[in-house]
């Protein structure tokens, strides 16, 4: 039985990613074995996918320098509906695979992106960019880590001018760091084939994290015949516009293509402009807002809550609390500075009862989440700037007179 959610979602990936959606999908069954598909095949829309023909734009730093970035374009040839397989889970120390079937079954999205990156950082950042969309699309929480969002990187390489080589799909990489990785070795694994007489395989690899290269799986020998043929429980899926819905349609058993694109949320892109227009800060800024999870709105919420400008506000969340939020491998989500805690220590450093330096040792105790408030904080540890004159004129004397041998050499100098 079709899930109408899927559908749902699919069309809202497709008109986000520029695509064109088919008013009219198909089904077909994709015949094969393995030990995670006991059914003996797969639906999926081999003959006419529910979208076409899109593009995904993301963008990427020039030699790691935040401040020279490059947007670039991939095109996506299509967005089909599949049924996902389970997950075959290798125990080397016992010699034994485990299949885990819960997911079996279970509807799947599949993204099939033209060949148009050249390197593992431009498919990791178009990756990372599509992820950032699924999440606030809502059409998956593409926690890659959780299977949620898996990669199969095709990779070739060949002289410039010339055909495409043959190659090689390094399946099922479960991370962007890894896919980079995975890329990157691959490329330089085929080249130096290629450069030694050898010949590249068209084969299916695994990347292991471990020794940081590319496995073999299993040899593809040619292609292999699926015995696709219509999948005769899923009847033709038809999608409707504004112009095209039928009078007297019910509407809760159609899938109307204006109405998800008119509730379509503001995509990453537009956001980071939004970011930089209303808040004045630097567009490379943006990007490390939006690529940490929830760090967006915990700034907006800083924002709001303080007095200091929202420049000074980003330095503070980027450089020093995303500090803290790497070295213990947490989200801000889960920090124990909150942005109200956060937002009140810098209005005491704004109000300059605080200085910069005690404002970092009062971030310090914080982190530790013993219910401390700033302002106790800074009492405890007498942190607070003096500004009575009076007061720092006697300080200052105190000193002068207790020091008096070495007021008389400054004096004699």
């Amino acid at each position: 039985v079709l899930n109408r959610r899927c559908v749902e979602a699919a069309v809202m990936t497709g008109l986000a990613l520029n695509c064109h959606i088919n008013k009219k999908s198909l089904f077909d069954r994709k015949h094969y074995f393995y030990a995670d598909m006991p059914a003996g095949y797969q639906i999926t829309q081999q003959r006419v996918p529910i979208a076409v023909n899109g593009s995904l734009s993301y963008s990427l730093c020039i030699d790691n320098k935040m401040n020279q970035m490059v947007t670039k374009t991939v095109r996506i040839k299509q967005i089909q509906l599949e049924q996902d397989s389970g997950k075959s889970l290798h125990d080397d120390t016992r010699s034994q695979t485990l299949v885990d079937l819960n997911r079996a079954g279970v509807g799947l999205m599949e993204l099939v992106m033209e060949p148009d990156m050249c390197c593992g950082e431009e498919a990791a950042a178009a990756v990372r960019e599509l992820q950032l969309i699924l999440q606030t699309l809502g059409s998956s929480q593409a926690v890659m880590a959780e299977g949620q969002l898996r990669v199969d990187a095709n990779v070739s390489v060949h002289h410039p001018g010339e055909p495409y080589g043959v190659r090689t799909e390094v399946k099922n990489i479960n991370s962007i760091r890894f896919l980079a990785k995975a890329v990157d070795y691959e490329i330089q694994r085929q080249i130096q084939e290629i450069g030694n007489g050898g010949t590249i395989l068209n084969e299916t690899r695994a990347f292991d994290s471990k020794l940081g290269c590319t496995v073999p799986m299993r040899d593809k020998e040619g292609k292999q015949d699926y015995r696709f043929m219509p999948e005769p429980n899923l009847p033709p899926l038809i999608l409707y516009d504004a112009k095209s819905l039928p009078a007297n349609m019910n509407h809760q058993q159609v899938i109307n293509i204006d109405w998800i694109h008119e509730r379509l949320p503001d995509l990453p892109s537009v956001i980071r402009e939004k970011l930089v227009e209303q808040y004045g800060i630097l567009p490379e800024h943006s990007f490390t807002l939006l690529n940490e999870d929830g760090l967006a709105e915990f700034f907006e919420s800083v924002v709001k809550q303080t007095q200091m400008k929202p420049k000074k506000v980003i330095g503070w969340i980027l450089n020093d609390l995303l500090s803290y939020l790497k070295q213990h491998s947490l989200t801000v989500k889960e920090s124990p500075v909150t942005s109200f805690l956060l937002a009140d220590l810098l209005n005491l450093l704004e109000k300059k009862e605080i200085s910069s330096t005690a404002a970092k040792r009062v971030l310090a105790e914080l982190w530790k989440g013993e219910g401390k408030t700033p302002l106790e904080a800074v009492k405890e540890h007498k942190l607070e700037l003096l500004q009575d004159q009076k007061e720092l004129e006697q300080i200052c004397q105190a000193v002068i007179d207790g020091q008096e041998n070495e007021v008389i050499m400054m004096v004699l100098r």
